[in-house]
Parts: C-alpha cells; sequence; structure tokens
C-alpha cells in the first residue's frame, strides 16, 4: 500500500490556540511522544517568532531524531535563516516557507501585486533549499486562491527546489468533494507535480477539516497536516487521531497506511490536554471519554455478544487504558513497574521509587486503582517535576458548610526550605484557598480559569483540577489531581503560580499569521 505520511504541527499550530503558551521542556515532552506515536513529521515550531520558539525548535531538533523536524517560515530572508540556524542539528531537516495566494489576502494583507508575490515565493524557496534539500512550501488560503494562479505559483516553486506542497485550507472553507476536485485539477494542470509530495492542511472553521484531509487523500494526496485533539487556531486544525484511525479502519477504501502505532493515540492525546489545560470533550472521536462507552440497553447487550456489533474499532488498539483492577494497597514495586511499562512509562529506579510512594498514599485512599489513576499519578508527577518548585504545598486544611464562613488555613515550604503558613476566609472554600496561598506568596494575578474533572468513576475517584491564571498578559496554565477536590484545587493553584514565577519573558510573535 501506498503511505500517507503524518505531518504534526501540534507544537506551532496548536500552540497558535488562544489560551495555550508552551514552556522548552514541554514542548520537548510532546514531541518525544509523537516520536513515540510515529508521526513523520515533527514541526516544531515557528522558530523565528521569539527567543523561546527558537531555543524549542533547536531543542528538538537536536533531541528527537528519527522524524523529520520542520521549523515554519514566512517568506522573509531573515525567517528562512532563523528556521535553518533552529534545524540545523536536525538528523532529518526541513524548512517550510509560506505565503499569501488569494487575491484577497495578497491585496488586504501583503499589499502587493500577486507578480510580485510569485518572485518572493521562488526566491524564498531557493533561500530555503540553500540550506536543506527538504524544503515544504505552503500557499497560504489556496482553497480561495485564483486556480490558473494557484497552477503557476506551484509549478514555479516545485522548480526552484520544493520537495513538498502544502495546499492549505487556511480559513476552514471549501467542502470535500470541492477540495476533492481542486487537488485533481492540481494534479492534472501543473507539469512538475509529480516531483514533489502533495500536502493538504485542513483548518475547522466549518468543521470540515478531517472530512476535507480523508477526501484530499482519496484525490492522492500523501501527507496530511493536523494536531492532536483538534488544536489550533480558531475552531483548530484537523485532528490527527481521527484522519489516522479513518485510514486504519477504512483501509478498504483508502488503500492507504501510515506509520503510525495507533496504540499511542490515547496517551499522546492526554498529555497533550495535560499539558495546554486543553480538555478533550466527552463525545470526541477516538479520544472522548465516551468514545467507546455504551449506555443504551440494546447496544450493552450486543456489544456483550460481539464488541463489533457497535465497536468499528477496538479500544486497544487506539492505547485506551482497562477499566480492572490492576493493583492494590499490598502491590509491590515489581507489579508496579511492569504496569507502567505495559502503559508506555519507562521509569529509572529512583522515579520508580518515588512514584511507589505516590502509589501506596493513593493505594490507601482508593480501594480499586485502575490504568487511568495510574495515568492520573504519572501525569501529576510529570507536572511537578517540569516546574521549578518556588513554594511547595504542604499542609492545606478548610472548613466550610452552609452556616459557616469558609476559612483555609495554608502551609507553605520555599524553595529554601523555610516554612510560611497563613489563613484566609473567602466566599467559598477555594476562594478561601487561593486567597491564603497569596497571602504567603504575594504575587497579583487574576484567576480566569477554573475546571473540576473527575479521572475515574466512584465516589473515590480523583479529582482533576485545571485552572488558569494571568498576570501582565501572560497565562500560566496549572493542574492538580487529588481525592480531596480542595487539595487538588490547592496543588492546581501552585503548580500555576510557580510556572508564573518561574517564567522568563522571550520576545513576541509576528504579526503575519501562518498556514
Amino acid at each position: 500500500m501506498d503511505k500517507v505520511a503524518i505531518f504534526d504541527t501540534t507544537l506551532r499550530d496548536g500552540e497558535q490556540s488562544a489560551g495555550i503558551g508552551l514552556t522548552t521542556p514541554e514542548k520537548l515532552e510532546i514531541a518525544k511522544q509523537l516520536d513515540r506515536l510515529g508521526v513523520d513529521i515533527i514541526e516544531a515550531g515557528f522558530a523565528a517568532s521569539s527567543p523561546g520558539d527558537f531555543q524549542a525548535v533547536q531543542k528538538i531538533a537536536a533531541e528527537v531524531r528519527r522524524p523529520i523536524i520542520a521549523s515554519l517560515a514566512r517568506c522573509y530572508p531573515d525567517d528562512v535563516d532563523q528556521a535553518w540556524q533552529a534545524i540545523k542539528d536536525a538528523a532529518r531537516p526541513r524548512i517550510h516557507v509560506f505565503i499569501s495566494s488569494s487575491d484577497l489576502q495578497i491585496m488586504a494583507q501583503l499589499r502587493k501585486e500577486p507578480e510580485q508575490v510569485l518572485d518572493i515565493a521562488i526566491a524564498s524557496v531557493e533561500r530555503a533549499k540553500s540550506y536543506c534539500d527538504d524544503v515544504e512550501f505552503s500557499p497560504m488560503d489556496a482553497t480561495r486562491t485564483d486556480l490558473q494562479y494557484l497552477y503557476t505559483m506551484l509549478e514555479a516553486v516545485i522548480n526552484a527546489g520544493a520537495t513538498t506542497v502544502n495546499i492549505a485550507d487556511t480559513v476552514g472553507y471549501t467542502f470535500p468533494a470541492e477540495f476533492a476536485e481542486r487537488l485533481r485539477l492540481i494534479r492534472e494542470n501543473v507539469p512538475n507535480i509529480d516531483k514533489a509530495v502533495m500536502s493538504v492542511h485542513c483548518h475547522n472553521d466549518l468543521g470540515m477539516s478531517v472530512a476535507n484531509s480523508l477526501a484530499a487523500v482519496t484525490a492522492g494526496a500523501r501527507q496530511v497536516e493536523g494536531c492532536i485533539n483538534g488544536l489550533g487556531e480558531r475552531a483548530g486544525n484537523a485532528a490527527l487521531e481521527e484522519v489516522i484511525m479513518a485510514i486504519d479502519t477504512r483501509k478498504d477504501l483508502f488503500q492507504v497506511d501510515t506509520n503510525i502505532d495507533t496504540r499511542q493515540i490515547y496517551r499522546t492525546s492526554r498529555l497533550v490536554s495535560d499539558i495546554t489545560g486543553f480538555p478533550v470533550q466527552p463525545n470526541k472521536a477516538v479520544v472522548g471519554g465516551n468514545a467507546f462507552r455504551h449506555a443504551s440497553g440494546i447496544h450493552q447487550d450486543a456489544v456483550i455478544k460481539e464488541r463489533t456489533t457497535f465497536e468499528i474499532m477496538d479500544p486497544r488498539s487506539v492505547g485506551w487504558p482497562s477499566n480492572e483492577l490492576v493493583l492494590g494497597k499490598l502491590s509491590g514495586r515489581a507489579g508496579l513497574r511492569v504496569r507502567l511499562e505495559e502503559l508506555g512509562y519507562n521509569l529509572e529506579q529512583e522515579e520508580l521509587n518515588d512514584a511507589f510512594e505516590q502509589f501506596k498514599i493513593l493505594a490507601d485512599k482508593k480501594r480499586e486503582v485502575t490504568d487511568a489513576d495510574l495515568i492520573a499519578l504519572m501525569s501529576s508527577r510529570r507536572r511537578t517535576a517540569d516546574v521549578p518548585a518556588v513554594y511547595k504545598l504542604d499542609h492545606v486544611q478548610v472548613t466550610a458548610g452552609s452556616h459557616e464562613v469558609p476559612t483555609a488555613t495554608v502551609r507553605l515550604t520555599s524553595a529554601d526550605g523555610s516554612t510560611s503558613t497563613d489563613a484566609s476566609t473567602g466566599t467559598g472554600p477555594v476562594d478561601a484557598v487561593y486567597k491564603a496561598i497569596n497571602r504567603i506568596v504575594g504575587v497579583t494575578n487574576k484567576l480566569t480559569e477554573y475546571r473540576v474533572d473527575s479521572v475515574t468513576e466512584g465516589i473515590d475517584a480523583i479529582g482533576d483540577v485545571t485552572i488558569r491564571i494571568e498576570k501582565d498578559e501572560n497565562a500560566y496554565i496549572g493542574r492538580g489531581s487529588d481525592t480531596d477536590i480542595m487539595v487538588a484545587s490547592a496543588k492546581a493553584y501552585m503548580n500555576a503560580l510557580n510556572r508564573l514565577l518561574a517564567s522568563a519573558e522571550d520576545g513576541g510573535q509576528p504579526d503575519d499569521p501562518s498556514p
């Protein structure tokens, strides 16, 4: 079978989702998981956009060796130069250049003549080609671009050295049949199209990104770009997990395959959600909490008798965790290590010892410890490990009730080992906890989001709290998990505050949008 290359842009277009701001260690962790997933190309970022993004791209290029590592660049000489400097140590580097191609964007935004834009595109591809053999070119807003101009531009950039041409539905304007027809016309009217891989990059403004991407595959596209969980500008990009599983499930229709290890899909989705703070909706295809749940009695009866009656995918094929009891408070380190390895976590002995102590605390609180609980435990460990602990939560006690004034007492330990205790009242218990913490830390900020999710079912379920705070127009996400919601809330707030305290300015974003 032909192979469709999977191009992941979670770290570039996904990070452009309003409210997401990733640190270099977080980007590197996601990149390493994308490597385990088996994606062919990782667009590690937009190197010229800020010093922080440059550093992240450079770090990923140096440490993630199997996939192609790409950096986006506008058709500016300095952008192309910085992209190369960031990815030059990659085992397989790619420079991805883009420029507007529709009349609307050329006239209203670039304010240039189409002939000028064409010359700039050719010069930029040639400049990128002087650095590396693998060059991708994207005509931005290609689905609203005059076809004759698009043919001319694609032929010219391929002659200039582009090895991949990416037809970007930048504003999610097109529909599947229309998009497939446009690709067919490109194949027929661009004489050198066989010298480049045809790629697609679809946005979801009308909810068509996955459908358009799959229609493109049937029309000959052999690279699909998208993000984990459908992240991205505005309504997002094509959700890669949906594209991948559609191709995997319907090989009879598409007659193509991918290099993806589908068993890593669920873990990748959870990691991205955990780091970005963007939840996955329950009815989300493939990775949503209800994706493999059956409420109807008729469905339940049929699935018990034969799973495939109402499930076209095996949950295990995408790495869904088991709901069976796997460990308890009498389990040992060896049992924990084996189960964590089965879930994709390979720990050094010191890490295992630390995880085991946290596991024993959890097992004392919960009679049944599931795979989902273990994943939540490992996520909690990662959150604290990734953020320098300027302050650590040592103790929290809350008094509240229908006729009580909510009161919280908090004790924090600072990096130098000293402890501070304070108390506060509030409009509710969470408000009291946060005000008490603020009295100790003394950093003004604004709480803009507070959300509680249940990791598993039952009265003893772990509560996962996500918060977002803002200071000086910068947002900081915090996550915390515990069987006690007040403790989880305090952990989440401390996680966000430590991010705020440890953060450093890394410059602004460029004015021009990307495909």
